[in-house]
């Protein structure tokens, strides 16, 4: 079933509203070791990653 412009435009507005959206630039290669480390996959290993990191930043801060 084809995806309507409504639904496009829905899930756009969802998006915007709800998530940040941040561009990130590795060197080549980096990608696959990423996946070599077991991630499910990219996005939630660098979500996972900076989460962490905050955490980190947060309990030294305290």
């Amino acid at each position: 079933m084809p995806v309507t412009e409504a639904q496009k435009r829905a899930t756009a507005k969802y998006e915007r509203e709800n998530y940040d959206k941040v561009l990130t630039r590795f060197p080549k290669g980096t990608k696959e070791k990423i996946l070599q480390t077991g991630a499910e996959s990219v996005n939630s290993f660098i979500i996972s990653a900076v989460n962490e990191k905050i955490e980190r930043e947060v309990l030294e801060n305290e």
